[in-house]
């Protein structure tokens, strides 16, 4: 019996040095999300200050998004020349500039401008994250690379969103902005010690586009992620007056609320690591009907505090699995040059999801008031399930793509 070569043993373990890059970008992950729920969990409080109503202020969530979306493919296919380490250390640093732009902004304008800022970030930060943790490790560690960035992400609706709107409550929204900066700049510093060099790979250019598009599979995926897209943030965007006015919470039953949000997205990230790798259409098809039926159900249950709490936890557990799981099934069925741009297309699309969804939503506080925003949302959400697994699960099978 012969031991093992040093590099069997190294693809058998997650080294120390990758599990503190995984650390910084799930640290990362955590203070993107949390920036940019920041304005949903203080949409009163920010419209309040600019004499503006919720619809109203609910517009800077759809500018934030749009941008994102309109910037996401742009600025990828202009970062592809630069190696991931450098790539992701200036993402951050912008970042950090608009956070603290934000905390000063005088005007509603110039706080939408300043949001652009950290838009510009997010538009490639998003569309690399997921394909950088996967790379850090070797591929069987991929699945559990992505999940610890999930939860970076998860972890902000956890303690992010509701410890931001905390603090703005006590001491002020802009304080929110100007606490994520130094979050940020902290982060920035610690990924410049311990984050390894890493090749972008090869440089991607827009006549490369058309292969991508005829990739059956992965236009299906982002014909259904605008539909899932929209639907959860027809609800999500307005989550905050549903649960005080539909649900009849308090304040501070408002934010416990949005905690048990974050909790079931982390009990989702935990399903994806545990679960997805051996039934991944299974587990794609679970998350996005969990999804739906959960949206469909937020008014139903505002009746009833434990049946809403019920509905809360299938939400936010769903609606992490199936994130996590649409990236990496996304990374599965393209080429390894490909996936930072097809992941920057997916953000892109993602966020247009984003944006109609606070747009629609807000027509839809407005015409059909807020108690209707789960059914509204749950409508378009079955859209995207639909094809999903009727269309993109048959379009993977006739390529010879396993899952």
């Amino acid at each position: 019996m012969g031991s093992r070569s040093k590099a069997q043993e190294t693809t058998d373990k997650i080294t120390r040095g990758q599990w503190l890059a995984l650390a910084g970008l799930a640290v990362s992950a955590f203070i993107f999300n949390t920036s940019e729920f920041i304005p949903i969990g203080l949409l009163s409080d920010i419209g309040q200050t600019f004499s503006l109503t919720e619809a109203q202020t609910g517009i800077m969530i759809s500018v934030y998004a749009w941008g994102v979306m309109v910037l996401s493919l742009p600025l990828m296919v202009f970062a592809s020349r630069f190696d991931f380490r450098r790539l992701l250390l200036g993402l951050i640093a912008i970042f950090t500039t608009g956070q603290f732009l934000s905390a000063i902004a005088p005007t509603y304008l110039l706080l939408v401008c300043s949001r652009l800022v950290v838009a510009t970030a997010h538009a490639v930060f998003w569309s690399v994250v997921m394909v950088v943790a996967a790379r850090v490790v070797s591929p069987r560690h991929s699945s559990t690379a992505m999940g610890i960035v999930a939860t970076g992400s998860s972890i902000a609706q956890i303690f992010g969103m509701p410890m931001g709107r905390a603090i703005g409550l006590m001491v002020g929204w802009r304080m929110t902005f100007v606490v994520v900066g130094v979050v940020a700049l902290v982060t920035l510093v610690y990924l410049a010690v311990v984050f390894p060099p890493m090749s972008a790979g090869e440089k991607f250019t827009l006549d490369k586009l058309p292969e991508l598009f005829r990739n059956g599979p992965l236009v299906a995926l982002y014909v259904a992620i605008v539909f899932i897209a929209t639907g959860q943030y027809v609800a999500y965007s307005y989550v905050e007056p549903f649960l005080a006015q539909t649900v009849a919470l308090g304040a501070s039953e408002v934010t416990a609320a949005l905690v048990v949000i974050g909790c079931a997205g982390l009990l989702g990230s935990y399903l994806f690591s545990r679960f997805y790798d051996g039934h991944k259409k299974g587990f794609i098809a679970a998350t996005l009907v969990g999804e739906t039926l959960a949206l469909l159900a937020l008014l139903p249950a505002a009746s009833s505090l434990g049946v809403t709490v019920a509905v809360l936890v299938v939400w936010g557990a769903a609606e992490m699995g199936f994130c996590v799981a649409f990236q990496s099934i996304l990374i599965h069925i393209t080429e390894k040059d490909q996936a930072s741009v097809a992941m920057s297309i997916y953000s892109g699309l993602f966020n247009l999801g984003i944006g109609a969804g606070s747009a629609i939503g807000g027509v839809t506080v407005t015409q059909l008031g807020v108690g209707a925003v789960g059914l509204v949302g749950g409508a378009f959400a079955a859209v995207g399930t639909v094809v999903t697994v009727g269309v993109m699960f048959a379009l993977m099978r006739r390529a010879g793509l396993r899952a």
